[in-house]
């Protein structure tokens, strides 16, 4: 009897330890099978095989201005990613206009996902290659492409370009400062009206030189212009001309290596040009007007790796979002006392005090108002 009721009691306790176990198993299955899940769809998700590539403008990838942030913003997404150059992301130089619509298909047929034109001069270029391929992602920098698969991403450079100018306005000793574009377009004159507007803002007496190169390439040119303007008693050059931007730098540090006690000056466009103004013990680079095309092509990309390509938009980076600044690298030239004044200002823009002119006929009416 005690044998029948110990093995009974044994039997009990075996079955269910067998019933506990399986129930164990099927709970550690599920949770396996649900961290699989989750990992699986975080894999998806993340979308790591999605690529990007850009073509460049004229000027070239390391013109240390438009076509360089954009790649360098290129480049800092692939590294986030951990892309390989070539594969995950990759550039086309363009050297002449001849080669947009063929550099834009070589990265389409390279099965790149994104494809970036950098400059409004591939507006026609992006137009027709992303009506020929519907299911790739394209984006344009500095103009409008209506188009499904297309974003287009624009700047407030006007307003930047005000900021640049009024501190341009307090710092020129001769009341002599110029403006060198590349392209006479209505980008450019975004630019140019928004830098004067900022000047006479702050002395409507003060004379601005405007001239154009006629292409965003040739430094030579550019610094032709500059000799001529700095020669007629321009102390301080505010250049939007990509490479061709180069020889304004190159005149201006020829001068002050021949006159190190001459008060000469360049302000930069699109990415700190710091660097570019280095002479020496002395610096020419007055401050730049930094437009963060590489943030606006990092944040483009995230967004299409995310499954969010924002195609058919327009996206503007303004001074609300920080897409343009100036910036305060040479805080020798660029005192406290202009500082704070450019300050003041960009809060009367943001507030809508101010409202900046992009076209040489809204500048006519804003210096009325003077």
């Amino acid at each position: 009897m005690n044998n029948r009721k110990f093995i009974l009691i044994f039997a009990l306790i075996l079955s269910l330890a067998i019933v506990l176990g399986a129930c164990g198993g099927a709970d550690e299955d599920a949770a396996s099978s649900g961290d699989d899940t989750d990992e699986s769809e975080a894999t998806e998700g993340e979308s790591s095989d999605y690529t990007a590539a850009l073509v460049t403008d004229e000027g070239g990838v390391d013109d240390k201005s438009f076509n360089q942030s954009s790649w360098e913003g290129l480049q800092a997404w692939g590294e986030e990613h951990g892309l390989a150059e070539g594969e995950g992301y990759d550039y086309a130089q363009s050297n002449e206009a001849s080669d947009y619509l063929p550099n834009l298909t070589r990265l389409v047929r390279n099965d790149f996902d994104l494809v970036f034109g950098i400059g409004f001069l591939l507006e026609d270029a992006v137009s027709q290659i992303a009506e020929q391929n519907p299911d790739t992602d394209f984006a344009i920098v500095d103009t409008v492409v209506d188009a499904p698969n297309v974003a287009s991403i624009t700047f407030a450079e006007h307003e930047g370009s005000f900021l640049a100018g009024v501190a341009a306005a307090l710092k020129t000793n001769t009341d002599r400062i110029g403006f060198v574009g590349g392209v006479d377009s209505d980008l450019i004159n975004k630019f140019e009206t928004g830098f004067i507007a900022g000047v006479k803002s702050i002395n409507p007496d003060i004379e601005v030189d405007a001239q154009y190169v006629g292409d965003f390439s040739s430094s030579d040119d550019g610094k032709l212009i500059a000799t001529r303007m700095y020669n007629d008693g321009a102390d301080i050059i505010y250049h939007s001309a990509g490479a061709a931007g180069n020889g304004v730098f190159a005149q201006a540090k020829d001068l002050k290596q021949n006159d190190p006690e001459r008060e000469i000056w360049v302000i930069g466009v699109d990415r700190d040009q710091h660097e570019e103004g280095a002479i020496g013990d002395h610096n020419v680079t007055f401050t730049s007007m930094v437009k963060r095309v590489d943030t606006s092509v990092q944040q483009v990309s995230n967004l299409g790796l995310n499954g969010e390509f924002p195609g058919g938009e327009v996206l503007e980076f303004g001074l609300e979002d920080e897409g343009v600044s100036i910036a305060t690298t040479n805080e020798e030239a660029l005192t406290d006392d202009i500082l704070t004044e450019v300050e003041d200002w960009e809060e009367r823009i943001k507030n809508g005090d101010v409202e900046v002119p992009q076209t040489h006929d809204e500048l006519e009416s804003y210096l009325e108002t003077l």
